[in-house]
């Protein structure tokens, strides 16, 4: 079986990284994966993927209609079983060159990108939206053989917003290598903090992500500004590289009564270690599909408080494995955050059955098997025997 990934960049990002360190699992699993990227990232896994002996290419045409071409080479060079595209880009792309071709598309839905919140980001002319949620639309539902999605929320908004049914997308969540992450160990986590230079007492709130609007940063800054005036001891950290939000982010920062509280980490590989030096984990997006780091924090059992989201519903469970609050709503977020460093003892009890989830849900391992097996499903689509069986094959357990 080989399959041809088609990705926008091995990046950073929760994609990227979700997609690299599914690679080497399926390759144990009898999956001969080919990546290509339209651009080269620095940061990111593009090394590590090579290093591990993966086939990346990266386009030089920079041009639809040649990276059209370039791709529609390379389809013909390997002769994969199925090319598997994610995010916008690298979905039309794909579904472009992949057409007449005979090789079957699968398309991941990996977020919520057509959210009315989208419409107060001021990086985002609402008329090119539509027209680019048209394009998706138009060659989902004409080019795309199956559709992968990362959550059930995040199928039924892109069932919605792209009028596919949902007899043509699988969920199948991502996964972590809990051997790689290891555990919340005290002596992990006294010299993570130590690293960190906090003091013993501090209290450390953490959010990861790249500084974009969609990751709700500055309503995040504001609720801790409003935290610290009455807990000398909190600290903010903000792991992720820079993007369109940096400067609102840092404005933001700079208006808090002591800024200094506040510590902006950039671009980081040690995410895990920095979850168990977490006394609270904090995403308060604005849209979200899994979100890689959540689960991530349910891993290392990371006390968590997030933002009440379509994408990640089924994953966070308010009262069970987190605190949820509306996005966008700063005084809630504070509350919630309060709640937890106020209460440890409550919040230990739902990372602990956030942890269960994961291992029930979110291993790399099972992430692989079944993705293997969606992959083998979609291969026989295509005008082969036993192309109508697959289609309706219930979804694995």
């Amino acid at each position: 079986m080989r399959v041809l990934f088609v990705i926008n960049s091995l990046g950073a990002g929760g994609t990227e990284r979700s997609t690299a360190v599914l690679l080497p699992r399926l390759r144990d699993l009898g999956v001969d994966a080919v990546v290509v990227c339209l651009d080269h990232r620095d940061e990111g896994d593009e090394r590590s993927v090579r290093d591990q002996g993966f086939d990346v290419r990266v386009l030089t045409s920079r041009r639809l209609p040649g990276r059209v071409r370039e791709l529609r080479h390379l389809v013909a060079e390997l002769r994969p079983d199925v090319m598997h595209t994610a995010i916008f880009d690298a979905d039309v792309l794909g579904r472009l060159a992949a057409a007449g071709t005979g090789v079957p598309v699968l398309s991941s839905l990996v977020n919520t990108p057509y959210d009315p919140s989208r419409r107060d980001d001021p990086n985002v002319v609402p008329w090119k939206l539509r027209v680019l949620q048209a394009v998706d639309a138009v060659t989902a539902r004409t080019l795309v053989s199956r559709f992968h999605a990362v959550t059930e929320g995040v199928a039924l908004d892109g069932a919605a917003v792209l009028h596919v049914p949902m007899t043509r997308i699988r969920v199948v969540e991502r996964g972590r290598d809990p051997e790689v992450f290891g555990r919340r160990e005290p002596e992990r986590r006294a010299r993570v903090r130590r690293e960190l230079g906090l003091d013993d007492d501090a209290e450390l709130v953490l959010a990861v992500g790249r500084q974009e609007f969609q990751k709700g940063h500055v309503h995040l800054v504001e609720a801790f500004g409003a935290l610290a005036r009455d807990r000398p001891a909190a600290v903010l950290a903000i792991a992720g590289r820079a993007g369109n939000a940096t400067a609102d982010l840092d404005a933001a920062i700079a208006a808090l009564d002591d800024p200094g509280r506040v510590r902006v980490l950039g671009h980081r590989d040690d995410v895990a270690d920095l979850l168990v030096a977490a006394d609270v984990f904090a995403m308060p997006s604005r849209y979200e599909g899994t979100a890689g780091a959540a689960i991530e924090a349910l891993a290392l059992e990371a006390p968590v408080v997030a933002s009440d989201l379509a994408g990640t519903r089924g994953v966070l469970r308010h009262g069970d494995n987190s605190l949820l609050v509306p996005p966008a709503r700063p005084d809630e977020l504070r509350r919630a955050l309060a709640e937890v460093l106020d209460d440890p003892a409550s919040a230990r009890e739902r990372a602990a059955r956030g942890r269960v989830l994961f291992e029930e849900r979110f291993t790399l391992d099972r992430s692989a098997e079944r993705m293997a097996a969606l992959y083998r499903d979609v291969a026989a689509l295509p005008g082969r025997p036993g192309h109508r069986a697959a289609l309706d094959r219930p979804d694995p357990a």
